[in-house]
């Protein structure tokens, strides 16, 4: 699928994650467009875009992982930049959405943070959404937007199905997970079973039972996020006691915060499969890890959006 020749698409990116939006201009055909995304001595962002836009579909690459709050303002001015300078639509292209653990009230006097970003990218100008596998699939609602909420299973499913994993078993870390893991069991062509949990505090989970036998099996366990990896490790430990043959697992943002390589590096996790929505340093890239390129992906996206095409046909199993 070409760029016509009546319409103008152009790509730009902050500094969140220059690599994948290289990526993605190469998958389209299409250059990076010139922009200065740099910092005042004071530690403001300042922004330049550095050709004209007036009357183009902009689409804006920018994931909003660590550090979160810097490419949050990063994407929000970039956008009020490329409004004031007449862009006719402007997409942000966000494969992680920061906050987004933070998408209801748990207890009292206490923010729902991830509708507070959503209502800012609105306000700085942007017309529609492209993200990858939100922790809250309701979060879409907190748009007056269109928003193009895509899956990372079909990636993950064509890696996993390349290796012929037998006696394959796809597990759910939560009851929560269920409908994701269900999804990539149903790509894979395997059974799922699920870990039920319960959270005594914040970031610790104690496994409580399982739902399913996988005794023998070759497990994966599938989730958004691996963050400090403390879940999906004792998941991993849990799953060897009952019987697993071996255990990887799927995660689609590699998010890993300390000390989680630590935590990863230790396990008895065979193999980690994530995708490129979030960079990751050099230092915890480790061998037992495998990271897919999400950018056909949001490629394609973007030429159906810019096409008016169907997307929800990347959806197809």
């Amino acid at each position: 699928m070409s760029v016509e020749t009546g319409k103008q698409l152009k790509l730009f990116t902050g500094t969140a994650h220059p690599e994948l939006a290289q990526e993605v201009a190469d998958y389209i055909g299409i250059p990076v467009g010139k922009a200065f995304c740099g910092r005042f001595n004071n530690g403001e962002i300042q922004v330049m875009i550095d050709e004209s836009v007036r009357g183009t579909d902009v689409f804006l690459i920018q994931p909003t992982g660590t550090p979160a709050n810097d490419n949050l303002m990063e994407l929000f001015i970039m956008a009020d930049a490329l409004r004031r300078a007449s862009a006719r639509h402007i997409t942000a292209v966000v494969p992680y959405y920061g906050y987004a653990r933070q998408d209801r009230k748990t207890r009292g006097r206490e923010p729902i943070t991830a509708k507070l970003v959503a209502d800012l990218m609105q306000r700085s100008g942007i017309t529609r959404l492209v993200t990858i596998d939100l922790h809250a699939g309701q979060i879409q609602g907190f748009f007056d937007i269109p928003v193009d909420h895509l899956k990372a299973a079909s990636i993950l499913a064509k890696h996993i199905r390349k290796q012929d994993i037998p006696d394959l078993m796809i597990v759910s870390p939560d009851l929560g997970g269920v409908t994701r893991a269900r999804d990539l069991a149903d790509r894979v062509g395997a059974p799922i079973a699920i870990i039920e949990k319960r959270r005594p505090r914040p970031g610790v989970a104690e496994v409580m039972n399982l739902i399913g036998s996988v005794e023998g099996k070759n497990c994966i366990i599938v989730d958004d996020i691996v963050d400090t990896a403390g879940s999906l490790v004792e998941g991993a430990k849990a799953l060897q006691r009952f019987g697993a043959k071996s255990v990887r697992a799927a995660c689609t943002h590699p998010v890993l915060t300390d000390p989680a390589t630590e935590r990863l590096a230790a396990s008895n996790i065979k193999e980690l499969i994530i995708t490129n929505t979030i960079p990751i340093a050099t230092e915890k890239q480790l061998p037992n890890i495998t990271q897919l390129s999400v950018a056909p992906l949001l490629g394609e996206a973007i030429m159906r959006i810019f096409h008016n095409v169907s997307v929800s046909k990347l959806f197809d199993k």
